[in-house]
């Protein structure tokens, strides 16, 4: 087993997250087309940001038609944030569009490529950049970096690409109020017996709020199953003594 960059847990060998933060990069990449419409919404003209929202009230000038921030995410941008040598920046994140594609630029440049030439030989060398299938819209370049997402996390600079994407979605869901719900489960977790076990919407797995313990879908199936079973087989003999003990 080798170690997740990313939390104490082990990773799968040859991985540098662990299957937790995997399946997280998947969801956040599956959600970021979604908030992305939402932002959108704050960009019509005429309308008005639910309150809570964005902005506030008591202003002396008439206000800017539409948030800055939501303009600076969506517009276009540098795959990196600007220099900040003096520690004073105003914590602006990187356009969403520009992080995507700085990430899916830099994959794709570690990413090795084959190619046989005339004679039967095999070269290989990195790939000569990102094209994403669905176009460089950022549904694309999710898309592409889901795609790519395999090889992504077999290099220890995913911790990396999980921070920022996960700072980003923090920022987004800070404007759209938008945060995936959270499903209780019925069985207790296995590993610490908590019940604390959870589905969140767009993801792939089962987590231990208590613990951190990650599930498949088909492991939390089975254990569920097996713990169901149990319970039933104890509810029946409780009856079982009950009615011995006290018959009609």
């Amino acid at each position: 087993m080798s170690s997740c960059t990313i939390c104490p847990r082990d990773a799968p060998d040859g991985h540098h997250t662990c299957p937790l933060h995997a399946d997280e990069l998947r969801a956040w990449l599956a959600e970021l087309p979604h908030q992305t419409l939402l932002l959108h919404d704050f960009l019509q003209p005429g309308t008005t940001p639910s309150a809570g929202r964005i902005g506030g009230t008591g202003r002396a000038t008439a206000p800017v038609p539409v948030d800055l921030r939501v303009l600076t995410l969506l517009g276009p941008g540098h795959p990196l944030p600007p220099p900040d040598p003096h520690g004073d920046g105003d914590g602006t994140p990187v356009p969403i569009r520009a992080l995507l594609y700085g990430w899916a630029d830099y994959i794709a440049s570690e990413h090795p490529a084959a190619t046989r030439d005339q004679h039967g030989t095999t070269h290989i060398w990195p790939c000569d950049g990102a094209h994403p299938t669905h176009g460089a819209t950022i549904t694309g370049w999710c898309t592409w970096l889901t795609a790519y997402l395999p090889y992504a996390i077999t290099r220890p600079w995913i911790r990396d690409f999980h921070h920022q994407l996960g700072d980003l979605l923090a920022v987004i869901r800070n404007l759209t109020h938008a945060v995936p719900r959270r499903h209780p489960q019925a069985a207790p977790c296995p590993n610490c017996e908590a019940f604390a076990l959870t589905r969140t919407d767009g993801r792939w797995g089962v987590t231990c709020e208590a613990c951190g313990h990650h599930l498949e879908p088909d492991a939390y199936d089975t254990h569920a199953a097996a713990v169901l079973a149990d319970q039933q087989h104890l509810t029946t003999a409780r009856l079982i003594v009950t009615h011995a003990r006290d018959p009609v």
